[in-house]
């Protein structure tokens, strides 16, 4: 197996027997939702260990090819973005492994859950709908579902609640993407739950306490 990705992990007090895999957005770090946790107030009960995976650099077109963290190159804003499908295909695989060390470590698949941000959650939508074990959930903030076409849902994960964030005036990735995600779940059988928030690109209080309550539902 290649190398797992370099993480940041906060480990409850308790042995943990949940974990939440969350990826950053492009040009940040595992560092970046690192503060988020004490602010989402989830029971101590819930044993849950945070694992930050850190991106690789890479160079970003879109960025004048400079080099920072992402899990894939974009080549094109807009709506239909333009991006490396490789590379984002070799990040999922990435969690995938994130995933069975999880398993390997003592915590069931059904309670793992997914989370990502912006870029991160485009993997994330990859990464938990083709894993071939049952998991818990997904969360997918600001972010949109770029291999939505061409994904083969794993039939494992085929119910897997989503859980859908998305600023109403967001300039980097618009709130139409975040709907058209929706509908494209749909499509594929998935029950969304969606939720909106006056913001930009970011994350607010009112989400967090939305994630909190899905998180601490499906757990």
């Amino acid at each position: 197996m290649s190398q797992l990705l370099p993480c940041i992990e906060i480990n409850p007090a308790q042995e943990a027997t949940a974990s939440v895999i969350w990826l950053h957005g492009l040009g940040a770090d595992g560092h970046d939702f690192e503060p988020v946790i004490p602010q989402l107030h989830l029971p101590d009960s819930l044993a849950i260990r945070f694992v930050f995976p850190n991106a690789p650099g890479i160079p970003v077109t879109v960025n004048n090819g400079m080099v920072m963290p992402a899990w894939y190159d974009i080549i094109e804003f807009g709506e239909e973005r333009k991006f490396n499908p490789a590379q984002l295909l070799a990040s999922a695989a990435a969690v995938h492994a994130l995933i069975d060390r999880e398993i390997e470590r003592g915590i069931p698949g059904d309670r793992i859950i997914l989370a990502g941000f912006s870029q991160g959650g485009a993997v994330n939508y990859q990464a938990a709908l083709t894993y071939d074990k049952p998991l818990a959930a997904l969360v997918a903030l600001s972010t949109y579902f770029p291999t939505a076409e061409a994904i083969e849902v794993h039939p494992a994960n085929a119910g897997l609640p989503v859980l859908i964030c998305h600023g109403t005036s967001d300039p980097v990735i618009p709130i139409s993407m975040g709907r058209n995600s929706r509908r494209q779940l749909e499509r594929l059988g998935f029950s969304p739950e969606f939720r909106s928030y006056y913001m930009a690109h970011q994350v607010c209080p009112e989400e967090l306490q939305n994630i909190a309550a899905f998180i601490t539902a499906h757990l």
